[in-house]
């Protein structure tokens, strides 16, 4: 009689434990990350984990670097207009965080050595100087759009409110009326202030990038 051959487990995998990793982040946050939880996760033992990554720090680095490689760079190498280039970047690169939130406060430690980390600070500063800016400006016109795009995705303005209007006391409050209305167009107030302070600092870099010519 043949015997049923057992169902092969998938080879573990630097990107299998990434994926794992990342769809912790996401669902738990930062803290659910460890190298037991991932093994229990994918089914392995704790240290075959360490054939692929030495510490928990090095898989939080490569899911970083994940997120990060996700972010459009092409704007900077095809003639795009400098203004224009940062704009279109600072959509895609604030889009990579708002779909992985709980990810952003480790990304702010900066990129260290991880790959897409430095390939995307490279682009910018490139595109910058390429541009006409000074490097010490390129360098501080990279730094400035990290914060702000960062602290956009890094949480909500509309949901920090709640939606029972008697929270809001006129007496207490009184220009917070409609505060209460916030949550409910969470997306389009956030988006909206997003879309206005993305254009406040590029109109404004544009009047300092004048008069250094």
């Amino acid at each position: 009689m043949c015997r049923m051959a057992r169902p092969r487990k998938p080879l573990l995998s630097r990107e299998r434990i990434v994926a794992a990793a990342l769809a912790l982040v996401d669902e738990e946050g930062l803290q659910a990350v460890s190298t037991r939880r991932l093994a229990a996760e994918l089914g392995v033992s704790g240290p075959s984990l360490y054939n692929h990554f030495r510490t928990k720090d090095e898989i939080l680095d490569a899911v970083a670097d994940t997120v990060v490689a996700q972010v459009d760079l092409s704007m900077f190498d095809d003639g795009t207009r400098w203004t224009d280039a940062l704009v279109r970047w600072a959509r895609s690169y604030r889009a990579a965080l708002a779909a992985h939130p709980h990810i952003v406060p480790f990304l702010a430690q900066g990129p260290g050595r991880r790959p897409a980390g430095l390939r995307l600070a490279d682009a910018v500063f490139g595109g910058m100087v390429n541009a006409g800016w000074p490097p010490g400006h390129a360098t501080r016109i990279g730094a400035m759009m990290r914060y702000f795009v960062a602290g956009s995705a890094l949480g909500s303005f509309a949901r920090g409110f709640v939606d029972d209007p008697t929270a809001y006391d006129p007496d207490d409050y009184p220009h917070l009326g409609q505060a209460h209305l916030l949550p409910e167009h969470q997306q389009r107030v956030d988006e909206g202030a997003f879309e206005t302070g993305l254009r406040a600092l590029v109109d404004g870099l544009a009047i300092q990038y004048e008069r250094l010519r």
